[in-house]
């Protein structure tokens, strides 16, 4: 079958759709936000697929597994087992890094087990094990009639007696003994040893002369020595000595390790999720939790008394408090003030506080009915902190106790995760965790040029080409910054997918339909037809590729293109056009098609705003991988922070910029990443980060109670007369309290049914009829509809409706403007797009009274958005910098780069190759820059009308 058939696919928004798609090829859907992308590529033909697959496993095995429920579907004919590369953090495990997502440290470990060099942690000489054979083999290849002595070394620097030890020795008739350097007749005594001294013995095994006729003698000799001395045997060759060990051991004699073993190497002794390769001080985390003073006391310009200590249960001291009390004693006993603030104590009084005393002290504490005394050492608040957090089994308390911790490397480890013995085998001149401390493309660079020799270089064949491919792949989808050993819980979504799409590629399936969602989110356009490329490669092993993308390179490059629409929400689930790119830029009805023939275009503003206000300065930002940046950001324009993936944009402008400023002007407790000052401070009153985080993470949380606009809205209920004649007061119109909510589903609507080994089933409540209120309160009306109507109303339905209540209005007027006049007031949070999720955020902050001194912090605002959106996106954010805010935006997207009033480039490449700033100015000074790789890209946006 060549197409996949769909017939009256009506989930979500689409209109009872009837469709067909190429197999094996590079299918592009694109349509405005909200059209029906999603519904059609992950909800009907992903989850179909995926639902397919599951119900062919046994009951047993579908019990643990996530199950889909049918979509709303007559038929699909030509469906392939689906597989979905979506955009979602790939795991907040801290165990999980790059390289173990990828697969690519399991064949390390292999790797390495199999062709590592074992050293000594003391020394470094190289350590290996020798078979009885290889042993013999080597003393006989010395000159015949050469006199040797074979000693087995059973204590080696150990403190104790041993008469037992030689007693025993000597019965089973080895009668010479080697004690601390000293020949032995142990028949004529056994010698008393100070049991308080460390001790040498080695036991004469047998004396011979080199020839090849003691052969047979020699293999017998060196295995009794072995089985003696735990697989070790000492060999004295005319007073020269050489050590054998039939397992791992230094043969040093001068080393402090000198024949201390080490386990085989198999691969489980590489993991750091093993207890046979894991540190055993951090547990292979790499690091561990320590209390800091600067989370502690965030702001050590306050006093004590006026809330100096932040920290979990030191917050809010109250006056009958015991711990009050007690900071009060100690007031008084080490004469200092709590009315001084922080900074001001002397050093030895704060570390007194924060750490404890050693000595015991007389306390006294107070209730309203009874006085305790007692004498007792001060723990210290840090050493207070430190017990509860050991003590507790509650994960919501240990949650609220981290905040107060910095994270802080391993200081046994180094943060490298591993045992010492295991950092001492090497490849290549490189132990385990060297290599994955490489980036991708370093990696991917040595890995290239590693060349083994003899028995290794056949081992390792088949090891090297499946980490070289791998590594490739990674490079290839634009993530070559990343380093191995980054954890998977700080990637982005974007970089997330496109590590499974690299690990997809790994596996070479063939005859699977890929379902991608955005792929070129967070791509810089340098490594946008490096991606394209990469996605070809799947098509051309023999798989359908669909892919939701906005990205106009990527739908020219696409086989068949579906153009969803012609609006959103209800006006959307539609095909407007469909065919190759040249169909689809011929289609008149087709926004997609107006942007790809140029009849539409977001348009180079005429003229910038110019930095007139000055500046916000970070100086010496050095956090990851900044190199001592100076950044200067213009007070009241839109600034565009830009450059490579990897190159440091979002740790300027997230971890010291909104994090610093956060921490001063609004009292938070972030850590903020390492830099000298921040200058410029005195423009700004507030700093606000619009990020694609969810706006509430439970299915209450929607749209009308994130605006606020849910509280306008049940105070208009509760005015309207038959209301106040029953005596309803706005609370009876939440869905979240007890007094008009059905209490069957408790306002939810819905009902769960576990269904065990089949997917949960929800059933709309038959009580309230999904309506999530009782009976009485659904007999409120407004113009006709209860509060219930309301919230499932669209933004624009609303809009039409309360049109006349400015207090509503304005708010349902700026979710409009953000372009989600589509969605309903009351939908689940939980179902909005990371995209859609950041509008909400943007249209709460519009709706707000501007005080034109605050920092609007916008990360990658156009994931999700047709280039249709991002116009009205654009015309949004420029009303905040007209009311005279600032606006710092993170973005790749070139069309809205070319718009900024000033840029500032990062780069040249990303990770340990960026971190410097390349090029600031105007888009059209930065499009001159020839270092600046944003540059030029850009300069051709620059000319477009």
């Amino acid at each position: 079958m060549e197409h996949i058939h769909i017939k009256g696919a009506r989930e979500h928004n689409l209109k009872n759709l009837d469709l067909s798609l190429p197999r094996n090829k590079l299918v592009v859907i694109t349509g405005l936000s909200g059209s029906g992308k999603s519904s059609l590529a992950f909800d009907t033909l992903y989850a179909e697929g995926q639902r397919r697959y599951v119900e062919s496993l046994s009951a047993y095995a579908r019990q643990f597994l996530d199950q889909m429920e049918k979509p709303d579907v007559d038929s699909i004919e030509g469906l392939s087992p689906a597989i979905s590369i979506e955009q979602k953090t790939t795991s907040k495990n801290p165990r999980s890094t790059v390289a173990t997502v990828t697969e690519i440290y399991d064949y390390l470990r292999l790797l390495y087990a199999r062709t590592g060099k074992p050293t000594c942690v003391a020394c470094g000489n190289a350590i290996a094990s020798q078979t009885i054979q290889e042993m013999a083999d080597q003393i006989l290849a010395k000159p015949e009639g050469t006199k040797l002595q074979l000693l087995a070394p059973v204590v080696r620097g150990r403190k104790g007696e041993y008469k037992k030890l030689l007693q025993d020795l000597m019965k089973r008739g080895y009668i010479r003994a080697r004690v601390n350097g000293q020949m032995l007749d142990l028949t004529e005594g056994i010698p008393d040893l100070d049991k308080q001294k460390k001790h040498t013995l080695e036991v004469v095994i047998d004396r011979l002369k080199v020839s090849p006729a003691i052969q047979t003698r020699l293999a017998d000799s060196l295995e009794i020595a072995c089985n003696l001395a735990e697989g070790t045997a000492l060999v004295d060759l005319d007073g020269k000595e050489q050590f054998f060990s039939s397992k791992l051991a230094c043969n040093n004699t001068k080393c402090g390790k000198f024949g201390m073993g080490l386990p085989e190497l198999e691969p489980r002794s590489f993991s750091f999720n093993s207890p046979y390769g894991a540190c055993p001080t951090c547990d292979g985390l790499g690091f561990k939790r320590q209390f800091a003073e600067e989370l502690i006391i965030p702001n050590p310009a306050l006093s004590i008394n006026e809330g100096a200590i932040q920290a979990s249960g030191w917050r809010s001291v109250s006056e009958d408090g015991w711990r009050s009390q007690l900071l009060e004693q100690l007031a008084k006993k080490m004469k200092f003030s709590l009315d001084v603030p922080w900074k001001k104590l002397p050093a030895d009084v704060r570390r007194l506080l924060l750490h404890g005393t050693e000595k015991e002290m007389r306390f006294t504490y107070e209730s309203k009915r009874n006085r305790y005394d007692f004498v007792h050492h001060f723990e210290g608040i840090i050493g207070n902190l430190d017990r509860r957090y050991r003590e507790t089994s509650s994960e919501e308390i240990q949650a609220e106790l981290e905040q107060s911790m910095r994270i802080i490397p391993c200081e046994d480890c180094g943060g490298r995760r591993l045992k010492a013995e295991i950092l001492a085998v090497f490849v290549g001149g490189r132990h385990i965790a060297d290599v994955v401390a490489q980036s991708v493309r370093d990696a991917r660079r040595w890995f290239g040029e590693l060349a083994l020799e003899g028995k290794d270089a056949v081992i390792a064949e088949k090891i090297l080409k499946e980490i070289r491919e791998r590594l490739g792949f990674l490079d290839d989808v634009g993530l070559g910054y990343l380093t191995l050993d980054r954890s998977a819980a700080t990637l982005s979504g974007g970089e997330g997918q496109r590590i499974r799409l690299a690990t997809q590629i790994g596996s070479k399936l063939q005859g699977v339909l890929y379902v991608l969602d955005e792929p070129s989110i967070g791509l810089h356009q340098r490594d946008n037809l490096q991606l394209i490329k990469t996605l070809q490669e799947m098509r051309d092993l023999g798989n359908t590729v669909l892919v939701v993308e906005h990205d106009l390179e990527t739908i020219l490059a696409a086989d068949h293109v579906i153009d969803m629409g012609p609006g959103a929400g209800e006006h959307g689930g539609r095909v407007v056009a469909q065919g190759t790119p040249a169909d689809i830029r011929r289609a008149l009805g087709s926004i997609t098609g107006d942007f790809l023939s140029g009849r539409d275009s977001i348009p180079v503003p005429r003229k910038r705003r110019k930095a007139e206000r000055g500046y916000l300065s970070i100086l010496g930002a050095e956090e990851n991988n900044l190199k001592k940046v100076d950044a200067d950001f213009p007070l009241g324009i839109f600034t565009c922070v830009t450059g490579v993936s990897g190159s440091g944009k979002s740790t300027l402008v997230n971890e010291i910029l909104y994090k610093a400023l956060a921490n001063m002007l609004h009292q938070g407790v972030h850590i903020v990443g390492r830099h000298k000052a921040i200058k410029g401070l005195e423009a700004i009153d507030k700093v606000i980060d619009i990020d694609q985080a969810p706006i509430g993470r439970t299915p209450r949380s929607n749209p009308a109670t994130y605006t606020g606009l849910f509280t306008p809205l049940r105070e208009l209920f509760a005015m309207l007369p038959e209301s106040k004649a029953r005596g309803y007061a706005p609370g009876r119109y939440s869905f979240n309290v007890k007094g008009g909510r059905c209490e069957k589903c408790e306002g939810d609507g819905v009902l769960k049914i576990e269904m065990h080994f089949l997917p949960d089933v929800y059933v709309t409540c038959e009580q309230c009829k999904g309506k999530r209120y009782n009976r009485e309160t659904l007999e409120i009306h407004y113009k006709g509809r209860s509060v219930s109507d309301v919230l499932n109303m669209t933004v624009e339905e609303a809009l039409e409706l309360f049109a006349p209540i400015p207090v509503l209005a304005n708010k349902l007027q700026t979710l409009m403007d953000v372009g989600l006049g589509y969605i309903r007031l009351g939908q689940s949070a939980t179902t909005l797009s990371g995209g859609e999720a950041q509008r909400v955020k943007l249209a709460k902050e519009l709706s707000k009274r501007a005080t034109g001194r605050t920092l609007y912090i916008l990360d990658e605002p156009t994931t999700g958005l047709h280039l249709k959106d991002i116009q009205k996106l654009l015309e949004v954010v420029n009303r905040l910098v007209e009311t005279g805010n600032t606006l710092i935006v993170i973005e790749h997207n070139l069309d809205v780069i070319k718009t900024a009033d000033w840029i500032i480039d990062l780069g040249p490449e990303g990770g340990g190759e960026g971190g410097r700033i390349i090029a600031v100015g105007t888009p059209e000074e930065v499009a001159k820059k020839k270092a600046s790789v944003t540059g030029k890209y850009l300069a051709p946006y620059l000319k477009q009308p």
